[in-house]
């Protein structure tokens, strides 16, 4: 059993303007923001790793997604909820909750300029400021619960994807921000004409949007169809990635496209078997790209050649939803099996005793 010490702090919050302009007041419950997890004494009855007996104690049989925030923490976004690394100390930040007090999926995470940490999960969105926890739904003017993705722009707002579409959120209210309508991606459980996959803002400040209608660049007050004035062939778009040369990665259905001005080429065509399309993108120390193929497969490209990371039985990733590059340079895979890190070659299964 998991022996948990709780940390309670009472706060109430009042939540500010709806996308209606209407007041809405969200008295939180007592705030318990954090519980410290202790190795468990037994994993006999452990439901998190019933598909995977022999991996003890993993941070969750699903991780999601991983981020760093500016003070070097490591944040785990997982289908129990979100874990935050401070220290050698794994804490569960457990009032990150739904309207009805449950338990929610963790998709993304960002961190805002004034140092909150923003979370986007399958009942709205949360906020994490120090010690206090600020929970948002679809009745403090969210146009969904369902959150894909969420990222901070460099003017303070949060921008928010949905499976309804998008909104943005300027600290006081939530506005609802248009994107032209695509298709439901019939080769996934999940999908909507009106979903978006990611935000992402580059370093020049320009804002990428990733979608079932296309990708969309936003600057300057300005909404542009890149897949259309770059030829990129599928409307159905993954993630926007940019790497130290600032050269930009669309990862799509049909393939990852290097992105120019006024042309995209897609560099696995004919090459590789996408399947359900190239997921995540990441960039490692010796600026080689990384990125999964049909959810299963892993690969590199150093500017010239495509190669096939070989995977075995006894040096496997996990059924890889994100691939992160951390302060240190060390490559993360997360997803359906947990959290790993690729270090001289082997993955290391990172449990919630280490090895951090």
């Amino acid at each position: 059993m998991i022996r948990i010490k709780l940390l309670v702090i009472t706060i109430s919050l009042l939540i500010l303007n709806s996308c209606n302009g209407k007041k809405t007041s969200n008295d939180l419950q007592p705030v318990n923001t954090e519980k410290k997890l202790n190795t468990p004494e037994s994993n006999t009855n452990n439901q998190e790793n019933k598909y995977f007996s022999s991996l003890d104690n993993q941070i969750s049989q699903v991780v999601r997604t991983i981020f760093q925030d500016s003070k070097g923490n490591l944040w785990f976004g997982t289908q129990n909820g979100a874990f935050k690394l401070q220290g050698d100390s794994l804490i569960q930040m457990d009032k990150i909750v739904s309207a009805s007090g449950k338990g929610v999926t963790i998709k993304d995470i960002t961190e805002a300029r004034d140092g909150k940490i923003w979370l986007g999960h399958t009942d709205g969105i949360s906020s994490v400021d120090g010690n206090i926890v600020t929970n948002y739904y679809e009745s403090d003017g969210l146009i969904s619960n369902d959150v894909w993705s969420v990222a901070a722009d460099d003017k303070g707002n949060i921008w928010i994807g949905t499976i309804e579409g998008m909104c943005v959120f300027d600290g006081e209210e939530f506005k609802a921000f248009k994107l032209p309508e695509g298709k439901k991606d019939k080769t996934l459980s999940i999908s909507s004409s009106k979903m978006v996959h990611n935000i992402y803002q580059d370093t020049k400040g320009t804002l990428w949007f990733s979608s079932n209608a296309g990708l969309f660049s936003y600057v300057n007050d300005s909404l542009t169809n890149v897949s259309e004035r770059t030829g990129i062939q599928t409307n159905f778009i993954n993630e926007v990635f940019e790497d130290k040369k600032e050269e930009l990665w669309v990862s799509t259905k049909a393939g990852l496209y290097n992105l120019k001005k006024d042309h995209s080429e897609n560099i696995t065509e004919g090459k590789i078997e996408t399947g359900k399309g190239i997921g995540s993108i990441a960039e490692d120390k010796n600026g080689n790209l990384w990125f999964v193929s049909d959810q299963h497969h892993l690969f590199t490209y150093d500017g010239e050649n495509l190669i096939e990371f070989e995977q075995t039985e006894n040096n496997k990733a996990p059924v890889t939803f994100e691939i992160f590059k951390d302060r240190d340079n060390r490559l993360w895979f997360v997803g359906f099996g947990g959290a790993y890190r690729l270090e001289n070659g082997n993955f290391i299964n990172v449990t919630r005793n280490g090895p951090w």
